[in-house]
C-alpha cells in the first residue's frame, strides 16, 4: 500500500513554521537592540539635581605621595610632575622663605593639601568649599550667569560644575533597568597662577583644572569622597598632571582649626 505523505507534509510545515518563528524572533530581538532610545532627559543641576551629598565636614586622608603632601619637598624636587623647561626654571626660583605661601592653596593644589573641608550649599545653584588650612573658599557654580566678576584672577578662579548623567546598565527595548554612576564634574579656569606643590612647582593662569567628585562608603560604614584632578597647562606642563585625593566625613566641626597661609 502506498504511504500517504500527510505526516511528512505536516513535519515540513512544522519545521518551516519553527524556522520562521526563530527568524522572526531573532529579527525582533535585533530590532529591539538596534532601535535607538528616545532623546535623553536633561540632567537636573544644582542642589535639586544632586546625585550625592557632599555637605558636611571632611578631613583629608593622605595614603600616597606623603613626602609631597605632608611635608615641603626640597627645592628642585619635581618628581612625577611633567614640567617643561619653563616650568622647571620657575620652580627653581622657589626659596625656603616662601614655604607656607598661599600660592600652594590655589585651586590647582588645594584638594591635595592635608586640610579639612567644610562643604555647604551657598545657594541652590552654588556649592561652597571652605578649607581650614590656608583658609580658602571655593564656590562651584552650576550656572555661569551666577559667577561674580571678581572670581576671575582669584586663587580659586572660576569653577563651573555639572552633575554628569548616570551610566545605563543596558537592557532591551521596553525595559530599562536603573542607571548607576554619574559624577560631579567641575572645570576651573581664569585663576591666578599658583603652585602644584609647596616647593614652588608652578601652574599658570592659562591652566585648566578638571575635577571629578565621587562618594562611597567603606566596610565600616564611614562616608568618603574622592576627587580626581586633571591639570592641563600649556605654559608649564608637557602633558596632563593627574592626581586623586580622598576625604573622610567627620561627625561635626569639632576638629575644625583654621590656619591662614602667607600672602607672599
Amino acid at each position: 500500500m502506498k504511504k500517504k505523505p500527510m505526516k511528512h507534509v505536516s513535519l515540513v510545515k512544522q519545521v518551516s513554521l519553527g524556522v520562521a518563528l526563530l527568524v522572526g524572533a531573532v529579527g525582533l530581538s535585533q530590532l529591539a537592540v538596534a532601535q535607538p532610545p528616545g532623546p535623553p532627559r536633561p540632567v537636573p543641576q544644582g542642589q535639586a539635581g544632586a546625585r550625592f551629598d557632599l555637605t558636611g565636614y571632611w578631613t583629608a586622608v593622605v595614603t600616597e605621595d606623603w613626602r609631597w603632601r605632608m611635608m615641603t619637598a626640597p627645592k628642585g624636587d619635581f618628581a612625577s610632575v611633567p614640567l617643561n623647561d619653563a616650568g622647571k626654571k620657575v620652580g627653581n626660583e622657589w626659596t625656603q622663605e616662601q614655604d607656607g605661601s598661599c600660592k600652594a592653596y590655589g585651586v590647582g593644589n588645594l584638594m591635595r593639601m592635608p586640610t579639612r573641608l567644610h562643604i555647604t550649599w551657598a545657594s541652590d545653584q552654588a556649592l561652597k568649599i571652605e578649607s581650614d588650612w590656608g583658609e580658602q573658599t571655593r564656590t562651584l557654580y552650576f550656572r555661569a550667569a551666577d559667577v561674580p566678576a571678581d572670581a576671575a584672577g582669584s586663587p580659586q578662579g572660576v569653577s563651573l560644575a555639572r552633575w554628569e548623567p548616570p551610566v545605563p546598565l543596558g537592557g532591551v527595548q521596553g525595559y530599562r533597568p536603573p542607571a548607576t554612576g554619574g559624577d560631579l564634574r567641575v572645570v576651573t579656569d581664569h585663576q591666578a597662577a599658583g603652585w602644584l606643590r609647596r616647593n614652588g612647582v608652578p601652574y599658570s593662569a592659562d591652566a585648566q583644572i578638571t575635577e571629578y567628585f565621587q562618594t562611597f562608603s567603606d566596610p565600616l560604614g564611614r562616608e568618603w569622597f574622592d576627587v580626581t584632578t586633571e591639570v592641563d597647562d600649556p605654559t608649564y606642563l608637557v602633558r596632563s598632571f593627574i592626581t586623586s585625593s580622598d576625604f573622610r566625613k567627620e561627625p561635626d566641626g569639632s576638629q575644625w582649626a583654621p590656619h591662614p597661609c602667607k600672602s607672599i
